[in-house]
This record gives C-alpha cells, structure tokens and sequence, in this order.
C-alpha cells in the first residue's frame, strides 16, 4: 500500500442528504431482531466538536491506490464482533470497484492496522461508509481522533456528512458521533 500523508488534523474543508449505496438498505447490521439504525449528520464544519490527542501515537494515511483487498480485509475485521454481513460474500472485483468510489484511511499504531474509514462522496454529502477500529486499540481515545479526523476530510470534499450505525455496533459509537457533534435525524428498525 501506497500511502499521502495526513492533511493536517487542524484543516477545514440548507444541505439536503443524498444517500449512499449502503442507504437503501440496513447498514452491515445482519439479519438480527431488535436492532435499531440511527443515521446522523453534520452540515457545519465549525459544529465538529474535536476529540482530544490519542493516549497511543498514531498514524493516519489515505490508501492510495485505491485498495480492494485492504477494504475487505477490515470490513471483516473490525466488523466480524458487529454482525458486519451484508458484504462478507462480495468477491474481489467488487471490492476493489467499492475501493475505487471511496477514500479509504487506516489508522496505524506501531506501524500496525488499528482502524479505518472510509468516505464516500456523492452530490455534495459525504457519506462515512465504513468506521471503525480493531478490539485492541478501543479504549485509547483513538476513536474520537479518528472520527475528527474523517469529519474534517469529509467536509474538504463536501458540503455535509453522514453516516449510518446501529445497536449491534461498539457501545462506545453512538455517544463518540454525538461527541463529535453529529446529530441524529432519523432511527428506524433494522
């Protein structure tokens, strides 16, 4: 992989919500009964509420070029403890056609993965369509770091920012999205 650095964390870049791909359906929730999706947005990048230093040094790079294998390989694995299935049977051509529509960025502690997201752009809003971070790196305040960091690059690229999550997803990622300044504009069940 092929790695830009980092934009500087401490850059900036009526919006109307056109949904991504993923929108149509329950977001990567699984086939589970009570589960509840929660889409929230931000329209304003003065609203990004930035989450302090992480406790562990990290390093977050844009994977360039666009990488098939390295998406499904953390959809996988930060979604496999999240009933992440929609997508477990896609085959490789896929992947790398989703790789090639999105802006994928890995977090790196120690030179290792630790987590992702990736940022898809259509019309002006931008979709976070996947976020998350491997079991070991939780707790180290690397998530708030890493969702400020994909709220500032999301609003370099357009106008608002969006994503999807759900009840079968981390405890910690709801309140880390509303810390952040996301609000919440619609729940429904999976």
């Amino acid at each position: 992989m092929r790695a830009a650095p980092l934009l500087p964390v401490g850059a900036r870049g009526g919006h109307r919500l056109i949904p991504g791909p993923w929108a149509a359906r329950p977001p990567s929730c699984g086939p589970v009964a009570n589960v509840t999706v929660t889409y929230l947005a931000i329209d304003d990048p003065a609203a990004i509420r930035p989450a302090g230093p992480p406790r562990v040094p990290a390093e977050i790079e844009k994977v360039d070029p666009p990488d098939g294998e390295l998406s499904q390989w953390f959809y996988a694995a930060v979604g496999g403890a999240y009933a992440w299935t929609d997508r477990l049977n896609d085959d490789e051509a896929t992947w790398q056609a989703h790789a090639e529509r999105v802006e994928t960025w890995v977090a790196s502690v120690g030179g290792q993965r630790a987590g992702y997201f990736e940022l898809l752009e259509e019309d002006g809003d931008v979709e976070i369509a996947f976020f998350g971070l491997l079991q070991p790196y939780h707790g180290l305040g690397l998530g708030g770091h890493l969702l400020t960091v994909a709220l500032r690059r999301g609003f370099e690229l357009g106008h608002r920012v969006w994503l999807h999550t759900c009840t079968l997803d981390g405890p910690h990622a709801l309140p880390n999205y509303e810390a952040r300044g996301m609000v919440p504009y619609r729940t429904e069940p999976a």
